[in-house]
């Protein structure tokens, strides 16, 4: 069909979905002496719409922008009926987009050529062109392959008992209409029988009697999808050459019209135009499988000028710690939790500046070329675009009985009896659970009401973690994250070691080293510290090479190296959350006195716990030489102070208080400091910002307790430690290794 129409081939799924509806419209079973369609409906099937495959049109161009002195028609190519309403299907080569409309007229006469840019008027007498008088119709799955007439049922292949195939039919998005039915399941009376080809079966790829296999089928059989492209594309150049990409440009494209992102005009004196490019990125599943190819317009939004072409940027994102809270939450309240996420985002978010930018390369409009397009709505790489999605998601939550968080802005509640819905988002990620399963419904019906989503089901991977939900607990790592980067880094075939640092180590800036790509480091730098997400064993020998990113040497970057050794010994750790009987705060504080070999500044550690479960942490040169260990303990402990202060916060917006909340720290200095109001000579060196931990202990939201050193689980994030240490702090931190 392709070929002889001349039909572009990316438009192969067009082309099945067509071939699918005529067999089951107009193939009659020999037998039977009836046609798919009058076997499942009941009734003879009308025809009198059918069009031929690839034969120029005209559709009514319904725009508001059309005028009484333009074109009141488009030209397209029939390429299939609609499986959701009465209309065709046309492809625009103009504007490379596959719309369905009702208002079509066809010219069908192969020898009647028709170039681009006619209109309805153009036509001659000699064409044979048809209005468009669409029946309704039962819709059929356009599933079933009819057997030829001149076939006898013994001689097929898989007899009766053959098992279903389907062919997958992939359709571009579009609204549902609801006066419509939607087609149900098709269940194949056992008589019918699959088309086999009269080729010989020496020609035949694999076993026949597995049939035609679904795209899911494929997914779930051999791990990866094959009807989408495994490679990203580096250009535009390399993307418009396989069909994969082509189609995922275009839907792109589509999400702009039924978004109104933009309006095609003319550029208006002095306003400068903002290039545009596309992205190029393959989604992947949470055990690394491409599952979709999505093409992303991004606008190059270094080009803006302040002012000018925006005003405010910021939009708040949600801090890990929030995550992990939420998490820790819901095991302890056993309930599961869902993620969703909004179809290409920040093209919901309306702008107030006024933004113009190109027409994308091969996409640009054949009437106007020179035109630019007017955004309405933010894309991507605006630097107001995250901002002006927030507000647009924020304001819909507000107005639908939310409230937003006093501390936490990204999280959203709802009350309704002794139950709470919880919303938290992350840019165009969202996570929403709740403690009643039929508040969290109705959030999920809420947001597809008015956005459109790419997907919506339990929470399993999100911002590179990998969440396994059981029955009781939750168990976060990044399993798969912790793999890309072994291999990345080339250390798959380098013995595994015990622990991320040598209790030896001594690095500091080695002025006479031999110096390193900085790239390459930094790299490595970033791509651990986002595995700290997950792996809070890492964080001080991380932070420590982190220091050096200025100025890598070769030995900095043997130490990285031995992290990632000791990241492949172990790569399945991760934090294990269970549910606890009481959802209380506590903090742990340490340090590590004048740890740093150049400047003498220590390094400050703690964590917090709720409910036992670890939920945050850090490791932190502080920022002024501390003349005591007290000193240095002291401004460690304020430091846990502002980060419990934050937590206590935002966990009121889950209902849970909290009086008197232990900082737990083994220096005794550093408690009876906290505890003295006199700023005698000891401590009145100590800048006035580190005594507010004073405040709070007077007031009595917090308590600094004394803790025996080697219970001091803080300790990990304050220098390198010995085997045996490392892995009894790593148990009590709550750091599992997850079993097959």
């Amino acid at each position: 069909m392709l070929h002889e129409f001349a039909v572009p081939k990316f438009l192969w799924t067009e082309a099945v979905n067509t071939a699918c509806h005529i067999l089951n419209h107009a193939c009659i079973r020999s037998k039977l002496k009836k046609t798919p369609f009058e076997l499942w409906v009941g009734r003879i099937p009308n025809i009198s719409y059918f069009r031929v495959f690839g034969s120029k049109c005209f559709v009514l161009d319904e725009s508001p922008k059309v005028t009484k002195f333009d074109a009141k028609s488009l030209t397209g190519i029939f390429v299939g009926y609609s499986n959701t309403s009465k209309a065709y299907r046309i492809y625009l080569p103009t504007s490379r987009v596959v719309i369905e409309s009702v208002n079509v007229k066809f010219n069908e006469n192969a020898n009647e050529k028709i170039e681009e840019g006619n209109s309805i008027e153009d036509i001659q007498d000699g064409a044979t062109t048809q209005e468009i008088e669409f029946q309704p119709k039962d819709e059929l799955p356009p599933v079933i392959l009819e057997e030829p007439l001149n076939r006898d049922d013994d001689n097929l292949i898989g007899g009766e008992n053959h098992e279903e195939n389907t062919i997958d039919t992939t359709q571009d998005e579009t609204p549902h209409d609801e006066t419509q039915p939607i087609p149900q399941p098709f269940h194949e009376p056992p008589e019918i029988l699959r088309e086999v080809s009269s080729h010989s079966l020496s020609n035949v790829i694999g076993d026949p009697r597995e049939g035609v296999r679904t795209r899911s089928g494929l997914n779930q059989m051999i791990g990866h999808c094959t009807f989408v492209s495994q490679l990203e594309p580096k250009s535009f150049k390399e993307a418009n050459v396989d069909p994969n990409w082509i189609v995922a440009m275009q839907e792109e494209l589509n999400q702009f019209e039924r978004n109104q992102v933009w309006e095609l005009v003319p550029l208006p004196s002095g306003k400068q135009v903002i290039g545009i490019k596309w992205v190029y990125r393959n989604k992947l599943d949470e055990i690394g499988n491409v599952v979709r190819n999505k093409a992303r317009l991004v606008a190059q939004g270094f080009k803006q000028q302040e002012g000018i072409d925006f005003e405010e940027t910021f939009a708040p994102v949600a801090r890990l710690e929030s995550i992990r809270m939420l998490l820790v939450y819901a095991a302890n309240k056993n309930f599961t939790l869902f993620q969703m996420d909004v179809k290409s985002a920040f093209l919901n978010g309306w702008i107030d500046e006024e933004v113009y930018v190109q027409q994308p390369p091969d996409f640009v409009n054949h009437f106007n070329p020179d035109h630019v397009f007017k955004i309405h709505k933010a894309l991507y790489g605006l630097k107001q675009g995250p901002r002006a999605w927030y507000g647009k998601l924020c304001t819909f939550l507000l107005n639908n009985g939310f409230a937003r968080g006093k501390m936490d802005t990204t999280l959203f509640t709802k009350k309704r009896d002794n139950h709470l819905l919880l919303v938290q988002i992350y840019a165009d990620d969202i996570i929403f659970g709740s403690t009643n399963a039929t508040l969290a419904q109705e959030i999920s019906s809420l947001m597809s009401s008015e956005f459109e989503m790419s997907m919506m089901e339990e929470l399993n991977f999100f911002l590179e973690l990998q969440i396994k939900q059981l029955q009781d607990d939750i168990f976060i790592s990044q399993i798969k994250y912790a793999k890309e980067l072994i291999k990345k880094f080339g250390v798959e075939d380098s013995k595994s070691l015990d622990t991320p640092m040598g209790k030896s180590a001594n690095i500091d800036a080695d002025e006479k080293g031999k110096p390193m790509d900085i790239t390459l480091y930094r790299g490595i730098i970033g791509s651990l510290l986002y595995l700290t997400a997950s792996r809070p064993d890492i964080m001080y020998a991380v932070c420590l090479c982190a220091r050096y990113q200025a100025n890598p040497k070769v030995s900095h970057h043997k130490a990285v190296k031995r992290i990632l050794r000791y990241v492949k010994g172990i790569q399945s750790l991760g934090l294990w959350y269970g549910k606890q009987t009481e959802l209380d705060l506590v903090g742990y504080t340490d340090t590590d006195f004048a740890g740093d070999h150049m400047d003498r500044k220590s390094t400050s550690g703690t964590c917090q716990f709720l409910g036992g479960l670890l939920v945050s942490w850090s490791s932190r040169k502080q920022i002024s030489v501390a003349l005591s260990t007290a000193e240095a303990e002291y401004v460690a402990a304020g430091s846990c102070c502002t980060q419990l202060l934050w937590m206590m916060q935002t966990l009121s917006d889950y209902e849970l208080k909290f009086q008197k909340v232990p900082i737990l720290c083994d220096n005794t200095s550093a408690i009876l400091i906290s505890k003295n109001p006199v700023l005698h000579t000891r401590t009145k060196h100590i800048e006035i910002r580190h005594h507010f931990i004073r405040y709070h202990i007077e007031k009595g939201g917090v308590e600094l307790v004394h803790v025996d050193t080697k219970e001091q689980i803080a300790d990990i994030f304050t220098k390198p430690l010995p085997t045996q240490q490392h892995l009894e702090l790593r148990f009590k931190l709550g750091m599992l290794e997850l079993k097959d």
